[in-house]
């Protein structure tokens, strides 16, 4: 057997052992329901926010018990960033996927979102997070907003928006009239 052949053959039992192994550690896995947002401001740019410091995402985070989606991303929007004053422009649809981990280049198994994103633009330039699990926010320019993303999964749902959108990030400026 080629040698190639063998080290592959062994990387593939290796990775298919670590998937293994986390689902096991993660026995039941939690189904979630998130919401948050894609944010624009008056100079076109989206807001983008640290996770635990150690990863990048849309503004976005649980609905409280009794609290709607659209409720639910504005608080998380507030929390996140400090901004308040937003203007609603349309529901974009979801993201599924799983939890990012502590360690952000694999996904935490033991929870499973469905994250609800809509679309807002605002005024407010200033970034003043509050919530200690989302140390940094920062606003990015739109065809740097992928680079930012840690989770492929909002990475792709960001580009389809981006390209479902276009003339809403072409003509962004229209909108703060």
């Amino acid at each position: 057997m080629n040698h190639r052949v063998l080290f592959y053959f062994l990387a593939v039992l290796v990775s298919g052992l670590a998937l293994a192994s986390r689902l096991m550690r993660s026995k039941t896995m939690r189904h979630t329901k998130s919401a948050g947002g894609i944010v624009v401001n008056k100079k076109g740019e989206v807001l983008v926010v640290s996770q635990r410091g150690t990863s990048w995402s849309l503004p976005k985070g649980h609905a409280d018990p009794g609290e709607d989606f659209y409720d639910a991303a504005r608080r998380e929007i507030h929390e996140e960033s400090g901004i308040s004053d937003l203007t609603f422009i349309k529901e974009l649809g979801d993201i599924e996927r799983y939890r990012i981990s502590k360690d952000p280049r694999e996904d935490d198994l033991t929870e499973l979102k469905v994250i609800k994103i809509f679309l807002f633009t605002t005024k407010e330039m200033s970034l003043k997070p509050s919530d200690p699990e989302n140390p940094e926010a920062r606003w990015v320019a739109v065809d740097k907003v992928s680079t930012f993303l840690t989770h492929k999964k909002d990475r792709e749902f960001f580009e389809a928006v981006r390209e479902k959108e276009r003339d809403f990030f072409r003509d962004w400026a229209g909108y703060f009239v």
